[in-house]
């Protein structure tokens, strides 16, 4: 089933109330993004999850202090209406304005058919999370500025698009092979980025998607088979 546009379910929180130590880096309430503006539905940039996967993920963070590293959360919960608007955007073939840095290898056309994106999506649910490791202390955040030249995500890490984040042989929602978690072209640190994350992210009840080494899910989520769609906003929160 699905919802519309009511609340979220009182299990529902705001990440950063959980564990403001993670750093929130909500790329589809921004312009970088494969879209190149900001996805419907993502009315502010926070991080909004059913609280078991929260919980989950504040003790991954713990866990990756241990290391020297950590979250850094690029997509929690996504309402159905941003799928929506995926789609209408896969179907329109002659908006390529951002293919030279998140699809460069990739015909538009394929994206769905490749499952790089889904509709519906399991992120609809509440309980999934893209994100990846960074080091501590945490580095100065970086932003796309207007008119900067686009860099394919698959280029080495000295190249591409910086965020602070560890060198995890792609960029985010990086949609090639090279994205693939477990691809034998990754090699050396950035193999061990992806080994390390997915180590500490199973260890406390996700799983990964094969193809998106920054994609899990948290299996034991509250809403298995409903994907909701009230906006990405504090205000969606029941009153606390």
């Amino acid at each position: 089933p699905s919802t519309g546009g009511s609340p979220a379910p009182a299990d529902f929180v705001l990440l950063s109330e959980v564990d403001p130590s993670i750093t929130t880096d909500i790329r589809y309430a921004t312009a970088h993004n494969f879209l190149g503006r900001p996805v419907d539905g993502y009315q502010e940039p926070v991080c909004l999850l059913t609280r078991p996967a929260a919980e989950a993920l504040s003790r991954v963070q713990a866990a990756a202090r241990a290391h020297g590293y950590g979250l850094r959360v690029y997509d929690c919960y996504r309402p159905r209406r941003a799928v929506d608007d995926f789609v209408r955007w896969a179907k329109d073939p002659a908006d390529q304005r951002m293919k030279a840095e998140f699809y460069p290898r990739v015909a538009k056309d394929r994206l769905f058919a490749d499952g790089y994106l889904g509709a519906p999506t399991a992120h609809s649910r509440g309980s999934t999370v893209d994100l990846t490791l960074q080091p501590l202390p945490v580095p100065s955040d970086a932003s796309q500025a207007p008119g900067q030249p686009l860099v394919a995500c698959t280029e080495p890490a000295d190249r591409r698009f910086a965020d602070g984040s560890v060198d995890m042989g792609t960029g985010f929602d990086c949609f090639d092979p090279l994205a693939h978690t477990d691809d034998p072209r990754i090699t050396g640190a950035a193999r061990r980025h992806r080994q390390l994350l997915k180590r500490l992210m199973t260890q406390q009840g996700f799983v990964n998607y094969d193809r998106e080494w920054w994609h899990y899910r948290y299996a034991d989520e509250p809403y298995p088979d409903t994907y909701f769609d009230f906006p990405v906003a504090v205000s969606s929160l029941p009153p606390r």
